[in-house]
């Protein structure tokens, strides 16, 4: 059995992987790549398992004999972080860190998914793994605790994966949103001065499952290839859908939104032997669309 990014295929035994955050968009797709490519998930939502409960978080741990525990469990709300990031750093920073260490006591290896908001935006060319850290909201500092705090609890035996901009067809979504306005109304103001790289869940699940099967330690960059402003990527969406619709471009400034944003988050990777290819941000919207229109 194997699993394959644009074609590069690593043969694997079936592996038991334990879930976290099973009613998420993306845990959703990592569970349906697990068992696609043969492998026997155990997938818990939050209301199965709330990983800030240590206990819990030991006992689920020691119960699944997991062979890797793949954490996308998170506080998601970017804004939201800015009025409680307690909350945020128990979920994305403890939480994560207590999720590792009793991993690495069960002997499992821990595959922890992180954000591109863990950096300033101030670049102008893409992040890569070594690039200096310098998150500029709650959301961020919670997730680059959750980076320091399972590098620590499991030393040598975790993969830190960041990635930008998820969408997906199992849960909220940019692209869903936009399909809504655009069918109400005729002109929708999207930002311009926001890049990044738009990251189907479809596509980073399988590639969750690649790296759960390989282990590469440390952190790896996976994302959408290409890159792409919220306006541009609102456009595109609107013009595959084929709803009548103008999108024009606008400011972030002019949202007045509690959370700063980077203004450049696109990932690269020098990591090429170890960090799977994504396929470009359209094919991952193309593949949502035909979900869409399925369901």
């Amino acid at each position: 059995m194997a699993t394959a990014i644009l074609g590069t295929a690593y043969p694997t035994a079936p592996m038991r992987l334990l879930i976290t955050g099973a009613a998420g968009m993306l845990a959703h797709d990592v569970t349906d790549a697990a068992r696609a490519a043969g492998h026997e998930p155990v997938a818990l939502s939050r209301a199965e398992l709330d990983i800030t409960d240590r206990a819990a978080v030991r006992n689920a741990v020691d119960s699944a004999s997991a062979e890797c525990v793949i954490n996308c469990a998170a506080f998601t709300d970017v804004d939201g972080c800015e009025s409680r990031e307690d909350e945020a750093h128990a979920v994305n920073g403890t939480g994560a860190g207590s999720l590792a260490a009793a991993a690495a006591a069960a002997g499992a290896w821990t595959l922890h998914v992180s954000s591109d908001y863990v950096f300033d935006g101030t670049k102008s060319r893409p992040y890569v793994e070594t690039d200096p850290v310098r998150p500029m909201s709650a959301y961020g500092r919670s997730k680059l605790a959750g980076e320091s705090a399972v590098a620590e609890a499991a030393p040598g035996r975790h993969t830190i994966v960041r990635s930008s901009w998820l969408f997906g067809a199992h849960g909220r979504s940019f692209p869903a949103t936009i399909l809504r306005l655009a069918g109400e109304r005729d002109q929708l103001t999207v930002v311009d001065d926001q890049v990044g790289c738009p990251t189907f869940t479809g596509h980073l699940g399988r590639a969750l499952i690649e790296l759960a099967e390989r282990c590469p330690a440390g952190i790896v960059h996976v994302a959408g290839a290409g890159q792409c402003s919220w306006f541009e990527f609102a456009r595109e969406i609107v013009r595959v859908s084929g709803r009548d619709c103008d999108v024009v471009p606008g400011k972030t400034a002019d949202l007045a939104r509690p959370a700063p944003r980077p203004a450049y988050s696109v990932l690269g990777t020098e990591r090429p032997a170890d960090a799977p290819r994504l396929a470009p941000w359209q094919e991952g919207l193309a593949e949502f669309m035909t979900l869409q229109v399925a369901s």
